[in-house]
């Protein structure tokens, strides 16, 4: 799903300032191992203010087209697609981004430096990378790498380390601005499921 939006121009949606466009690349996906995994890191790169998912490895239309529809029935501008030689497309954007310079590239591992010492050294005026491995990352990864990350030095998925770093570097999300022209809203409530739809 395209939003349409260049890769050196897009907008915070709360504030209306420019601000960086974020990629997560998800390297080494296979279909039927990594099915669930790999549909919950596009998701959660989505949910915690990524632009885009690339995936990689083995290509899957089924979770490309997962992200699609959560997009159109949740609201929002995000993309994905598939890349077929993701360590070329990396090595490309660590060159030119797009805009002539180079990119960002956040590898999550837990062999990096600590994500909160990170955050606040991670450029913010160039698009960015985040990079989420499979079984085996190759090593140029970590040597591309504008930032080698690490949230916490224990075993652990990573779809709860792509949440916790998107969290501690997007900051929070003015959810009704951001994922606008969904055909679902859920409203927060303390006691009851509530949602308005586009049919409300």
């Amino acid at each position: 799903m395209k939003s349409g939006r260049p890769r050196e121009n897009v907008t915070d949606d709360s504030t209306g300032l420019p601000r960086q466009r974020i990629s997560v690349l998800r390297l080494g996906h296979r279909r039927e191992r990594d099915k669930r995994i790999t549909s919950h890191l596009g998701l959660t790169a989505r949910a915690f203010g990524a632009d885009e998912v690339i995936l990689a490895g083995e290509e899957d239309e089924s979770a490309l087209e997962t992200w699609r529809t959560v997009t159109t029935r949740f609201g929002g501008s995000f993309d994905c697609r598939y890349e077929a030689k993701p360590m070329a497309w990396l090595r490309k954007f660590a060159q030119d981004a797009g805009d002539g310079e180079p990119g960002v590239i956040v590898h999550l591992t837990m062999y990096g430096e600590p994500w909160r010492a990170a955050v606040g050294v991670i450029e913010r005026n160039r698009p960015m990378v985040v990079v989420v491995g499979g079984t085996k990352v190759p090593g140029e990864v970590f040597r591309l790498a504008t930032h080698n990350v690490s949230v916490g030095n224990q075993p652990h998925s990573e779809v709860a380390a792509l949440g916790v770093f998107l969290e501690s570097f997007v900051g929070p999300l003015e959810e009704s601005e951001y994922f606008a022209g969904g055909e679902i809203r859920v409203v927060p409530s303390l006691d009851r499921k509530k949602v308005i739809t586009s049919d409300d």
